[in-house]
């Protein structure tokens, strides 16, 4: 197998992008990077992030897109989860994504990253996000009660929380 070959795998089940560190791992070269951009195989989406150019696009490119691009340790927060699953009826203007660590690159305008801790996470469709309960729990403020409630009841019957995040949710919002 070439070496894009082996690009094309891990990028095909991460929503058609690849990390300069995952091509390293595989053996690949930065000029080989640089060769398949220019030969227009993959786009450059931001500092050592890539993404395929013949790659069928999912509602869930951009949130996958936005943790890739403030690296590793990161995930979504707080609207931006609730957006990905359809709840609250919520349209962030800029995800929400955050890192226990520093962020020291350029990042995109619609992203809003963070530094924060102890927040919990887990991975929905493979991409790391803060638990929906606590996410729910987050927006207390910018979103409307009603529509966390109804956020909340609806999580529970896609069976996105279990019932004890139910009853903490419920507590929490009322």
């Amino acid at each position: 197998m070439s070496h894009f070959d082996d690009i094309y795998e891990v990028a095909a089940d991460n929503y058609g992008l690849v990390t300069s560190a995952q091509a390293r791992d595989l053996g690949v070269t930065k000029a080989e990077l640089s060769r398949w951009v220019a030969s227009e195989r993959l786009e450059r989406r931001g500092r050592g992030v890539y993404k395929l150019i013949k790659y069928i696009p999912t509602d869930l490119d951009p949130y996958a897109e936005a943790v890739a691009l403030v690296g590793d340790g990161s995930f979504l927060m707080g609207e931006s989860v609730l957006a990905m699953h359809g709840l609250a009826l919520v349209n962030p203007r800029r995800l929400s994504v955050g890192t226990t660590g520093r962020i020291r690159k350029s990042i995109p305008d619609w992203i809003a990253p963070q530094t924060v801790k102890g927040k919990t996470t887990t991975r929905y469709e493979g991409i790391p996000s803060q638990t929906i309960a606590e996410a729910i729990l987050d927006c207390r403020g910018s979103v409307m009660p009603e529509r966390l409630q109804s956020a909340a009841d609806e999580a529970r019957e896609q069976g996105l929380i279990t019932k004890t995040e139910y009853e903490q949710v419920k507590e929490g919002l009322s």
